[in-house]
Order: structure tokens, then sequence, then C-alpha cells
């Protein structure tokens, strides 16, 4: 192995960084990007679970829920929220969701880099392969065959490298975009699920205006002097008389 990187020339060093690095992020990513791991299973049903047993749940369990996982924190995030109405909730829903996978594609256009870029570095290899074959040729290659093979074999050498290490990497680098996706469809269904849930189970802070007294409104009356008329425009001493 130590020799084709050798006999590969120096842009061979560059390809193999490209591969350890490409190798990193894969394993790195793959470790992240579980669904157990981002958005476990019944999570939202523990949840609503704890909140219709106990009425509420406290904020430091909250906060916990929201240390351990990507969709924990989205939901708990929810539920600290809850108490301002639906709007506020959702917003910050949403916020915490596009922090979340802007989190999930954390080196992941590294790898469509690298994927993009180790084939050009091959081709690059292979043309500077054969311009050192044609200066062989003209400082006699043709009575020594094996200065023109030195050239070939880095052509060669360097395109094979360039292409092994770039389909790898364009295949993690689809198929962590698509797991990506899935990831925040997941993110959407369960952040719906929880506030229809909310809904159901009436969990749901009702939004201000609903439940609040009227004020009376003191109105000065220059001719009868001063009366007291409700919320709805209506004269008290008008309306007693009904």
């Amino acid at each position: 192995m130590w020799e084709l990187v050798k006999a590969g020339g120096w842009l061979m060093t560059p390809i193999v960084l490209c591969s350890i690095l490409a190798l990193v992020i894969i394993i790195e990513r793959s470790h992240t990007l579980q669904f157990n791991k981002v958005a476990p299973n019944r999570l939202r049903e523990q949840l609503i679970t704890r909140l219709r047993e106990n009425g509420d749940i406290g904020r430091t369990q909250l906060m916990n829920v929201k240390e351990k996982t990507a969709l924990g924190d989205i939901l708990a995030t929810g539920l600290l929220y809850r108490q301002y109405g639906l709007e506020s909730m959702t917003m910050h829903m949403q916020n915490r969701a596009s922090v979340q996978v802007h989190q999930l594609e954390k080196n992941i256009n590294m790898l469509g880099t690298i994927g993009a870029i180790a084939p050009l570095l091959g081709l690059l290899g292979t043309v500077l392969g054969i311009i050192s074959s044609f200066l062989a040729i003209t400082d006699g290659a043709m009575q020594d065959p094996t200065m023109l093979a030195a050239g070939v074999s880095q052509a060669l050498i360097t395109t094979a490298a360039g292409m092994i290490v770039a389909i790898p990497a364009l295949v993690a680098y689809r198929y962590f975009q698509r797991r990506i996706i899935d990831i925040n469809a997941q993110f959407e269904t369960q952040a719906g699920l929880m506030v229809q849930e909310l809904y159901d189970y009436q969990l749901l802070e009702h939004n201000y205006g609903l439940n609040t007294p009227v004020q009376n409104i003191v109105v000065d009356d220059p001719v009868k002097g001063e009366r007291s008329i409700d919320g709805l425009g209506l004269d008290k001493a008008a309306t007693a008389t009904l």
C-alpha cells in the first residue's frame, strides 16, 4: 500500500488526507444520526402522560429532557412556553427545530466537498503523470521504458485513488442528507401531535381575553354626572330597569 502511495506522487498526500477526513466524518455522523438517539420512541407519549397525571411538569424535569435528545429539546421547549399561548409555543419549537437540524447537518457539506474534489485531485495527478511521461520521451525514454512507466503509473494510481475516495464520500453524503430530511419530518410530526394532544386533553393554556373579567368604564357626563358603563357599552342605570 505504501509503495502505491509513493508511486502516485505528491498528489497522493491530499487524497489520503481527504480519505481520512471522510472516514472520520462518516463514523461520527453514523453514530450521531441514529433515530433512537435523536428522536427516541414514545418520548411524546411519556411527556403527555406525565402532564395528564400531574397537571404540569417541573422546569427542572423539562430542562433535563431538553439536554438529552434533539426531539426532547423541541418538545420540552414547547411545554416551557405553553403558558404563553399556542403562537408563542409554536414559534419557540420552530426555532429550536431549526437549531437542531443545523447541528445534525454538521460536517455533512464537508463530506460532499471531499466527494467533489477527490476526483479532481486524481485527474490532476493523471495530467501531471502524462506530462512527465512526455517529458521522459523527449529525454530518451524510448531507450529506457522505465522512465515512461513511472509517469503512466502515477497517472493511473492518482486517478484510481481519487475515485476510491470520492465514491464512498458521495454515497455517504446523499445518505446522510436523506436521513436528516427524515429526522426533520419526525420533528414536525411529533411536535404537531403534541399540540393536538394538548388540545384534546385540554392541557393547553388558553389565550388571554376569553376568561378575563370585563372592566367597568366610568364616563364623565356633564349633564347627568358620572355613570358607569360595562364593557359591552350598556348603561347600568338603564339596564337595571329591564
